[in-house]
């Protein structure tokens, strides 16, 4: 659920995601952002806008394409959807990943595709995320409609939890059918991502270097690949329509570096969001371009607290409120 994910990755995806974007070098200007569910879609070979239709002809032939977005942000998930549609008008055979659902919660999502349960059953029993019904229902629904497999890719949310606490040795604790629910190569990594991760965890918290934190975020990136591969040898012939926090595969870092690891010979496409702060003359850097194969313009989201109390305070209230939760 949205409003319990604690991990301090997912904060700092969000303050990087809302940090402001200049004009690259050859002042290219976008197509005017005109609300929050508009976006520019741009080809980071050709720096040429395309439309969703124009995408997916491109991306057609891709085994897995990673959907990068910005939690909560309508454009983004205005964007799955509408690819989602499109790629299976051109190609039928489609699976959906998520990393907004846990593995040890398959079986809710399959009881609900199968439509042994109704929506508000399933959010509960799935502990969907609190923004499910404006974000996530239309991917599921789409699913549902076309009789499609839905993958509940993440590491379960308790087992993330405690690693960030505990590390490594937390799973050691693990019942064997707690660990069919994670990685088998739980902590494979990748040293680019490492320097990432740590560049953006000191700006949240300056001076601080959590290996901890790194190793639950590994724990998540691993699984989601593991479960992509588990995915495509299910579904012989299928493509993978994954959806993930940006930070999960921006720079084809994260999950698509681990991915990569496990099957270098998959055709693997990248969509990264760009958020800028001139919604009305969008422009781009060269180097956000090397953030996806394509990447998409969106508006910068409202400022969460204007006063540094207020933001510490509600910081603090979501910590303690992971910490009340006790590991074994």
């Amino acid at each position: 659920m949205l409003g319990r994910l604690t991990s301090l990755i997912l904060a700092i995806g969000l303050i990087t995601s809302l940090l402001p974007v200049s004009a690259y070098s050859a002042q290219t200007t976008y197509s005017p952002l005109k609300t929050f569910y508009s976006f520019d879609l741009i080809n980071s070979k050709t720096g040429k806008q395309l439309s969703v239709s124009e995408l997916a002809k491109k991306i057609t032939n891709a085994n897995v394409i990673f959907i990068g977005e910005l939690h909560g942000h309508q454009a983004s998930h205005l964007l799955e959807a509408e690819l989602q549609s499109a790629l299976y008008d051109l190609r039928p055979s489609q699976v959906l990943s998520m990393e907004q659902f846990n593995r040890d919660h398959q079986q809710d999502i399959d009881q609900y595709l199968d439509g042994e349960v109704g929506e508000k059953t399933f959010m509960q029993q799935s502990e969907a995320w609190s923004n499910y019904s404006g974000s996530y229902r239309p991917l599921i629904e789409f699913a549902k409609r076309h009789f499609l497999p839905v993958i509940a890719a993440n590491a379960p949310f308790q087992t993330v939890r405690c690693v960030g606490r505990q590390g490594k040795p937390y799973l050691q604790k693990l019942s064997s059918e707690e660990k069919e629910q994670i990685a088998n190569q739980p902590f494979m990594s990748d040293s680019a991502y490492q320097q990432k991760f740590a560049q953006f965890q000191s700006m949240a918290k300056p001076h601080t270097q959590n290996q901890k934190g790194f190793e639950a975020q590994l724990l998540r990136d691993n699984t989601m690949a593991e479960s992509i591969l588990q995915a495509i040898k299910d579904n012989p012939g299928a493509q993978i329509i994954h959806t993930n926090g940006t930070f999960h595969s921006a720079s084809h870092l994260g999950t698509v570096a681990l991915l990569h690891k496990r099957a270098p010979k998959l055709n693997i496409v990248v969509i990264s969001p760009i958020v800028t702060t001139s919604p009305d003359k969008p422009q781009l850097q060269k180097t956000d371009l090397k953030k996806g194969d394509y990447v998409y313009l969106i508006q910068s989201l409202p400022v969460d607290y204007v006063q540094a109390s207020k933001r510490k305070k509600a910081f603090a209230k979501m910590f303690k409120e992971a910490n009340a939760k006790a590991c074994r």
